[in-house]
């Protein structure tokens, strides 16, 4: 599931195009996370930070931070990686739960040789969360982009992050892991080999049409054309909505897809089930400490269907603190279930 683009020379600009692909509804609301907000790792606690840049992010179930942009323009965003292996918790180590795992690095970090080096020092840990609609544990690996230019993939294996970091990896997808995705790459017509370029929506073939396309976009001439520009290519990538094939019942298909200018802080936002495009300048949104933490609503009474459209900014408001997903939380759920099942 899942596809991202990084354009680093959109006629100065840096544009970032990702798809959500999934096979189910991720109820994602768009959520704006002030600076001076206090967080712990969502495992034992043991590590805890406050933000120190504001962010606006995608959220999955308003408990699991999946996509972003903070305000000093790094972006990231979470993919599907089946390959990925975190390891036990081990104590002695650092660790993020999957859920908080990338606002840690948006609420800290302006850069993503910063984000690159804290995690070379500290060899954190990534721990992985249940599935809160009951299906398989998440299997996910991070992509992170900034203004520069600069991009970095990570993932883990054995227990430990494998770091990509180069600015010329523009493209992420699925799997395999990172390092076999750019072997396969150099078979493809106009990418280095003679095959035809692939059609079908294989993550390899998906990684191959990305790449040839935004390698061959030609220069904008303005904000708007280079995000139309964007959304022209993370579009050839999409996943239709089919039925699945046999034997592979959790068939993803694209249900959103959003396009960043890490330059101009520009957040887009499409969904392809509620069809309506919305966007927001962080510019508009105070994100100074002590502001609430802000929802914009795109599921009830704001749903892109028949709703909102354009510029949103005005629309995010006060609906409570979001809870990311934690195994502190995920018991306390637990002893409550426990205590309403038990007998009179």
């Amino acid at each position: 599931m899942c596809t991202r683009v990084i354009w680093p020379d959109a006629n100065g600009s840096v544009v970032v195009g990702r798809n959500m692909d999934f096979h189910k509804d991720l109820m994602t609301n768009l959520w704006k996370q002030p600076r001076g907000v206090s967080r712990d790792d969502g495992v034992t606690g043991a590590l805890t930070w406050t933000s120190k840049y504001g962010s606006v992010i995608a959220a999955a179930f308003d408990i699991i931070s999946v996509d972003g942009l903070n305000e000093a323009g790094l972006g990231g965003h979470v993919l599907w990686l089946a390959e990925s292996t975190y390891g036990e918790h081990d104590p002695s180590r650092p660790a993020l739960s999957q859920a908080v795992w990338l606002q840690y690095f948006l609420d800290n970090f302006a850069t993503v040789a910063e984000a690159v080096d804290w995690i070379r020092e500290t060899d954190v840990q990534v721990i992985q969360m249940p599935d809160p609609t009951g299906g398989n544990p998440p299997t996910i690996h991070l992509a992170l982009d900034d203004p520069s230019g600069d991009s970095a993939i990570i993932e883990y294996i054995d227990g430990h992050a494998k770091v990509y970091h180069d600015r010329g990896h523009h493209v992420m997808t699925n799997s395999p892991t990172y390092d076999q995705q750019l072997e396969l790459l150099k078979r493809w017509e106009g990418l280095g080999g003679d095959e035809p370029l692939p059609g079908d929506t294989m993550a390899e073939h998906r990684f191959a049409r990305a790449a040839y396309y935004a390698s061959r976009l030609p220069q904008p001439t303005s904000q708007l054309e280079a995000i139309s520009s964007m959304f022209s290519v993370i579009r050839n990538t999409a996943q239709p909505f089919r039925l699945p094939d046999p034997g592979k019942p959790d068939a993803s298909q694209t249900i959103w897809q959003v396009v960043l200018d890490l330059t101009n802080r520009r957040y887009v936002f499409e969904s392809t089930t509620r069809p309506n495009i919305v966007w927001v300048d962080l510019a508009d949104l105070d994100f100074a400490e002590g502001t609430p933490q802000l929802k914009l609503d795109l599921l009830s009474k704001l749903s892109l269907e028949g709703g909102i459209a354009g510029n949103v900014g005005e629309h995010f408001a006060d609906s409570g603190s979001m809870t990311f997903l934690s195994f502190q939380l995920l018991a306390q759920l637990e002893q409550a279930q426990k205590a309403q099942d038990a007998p009179a």
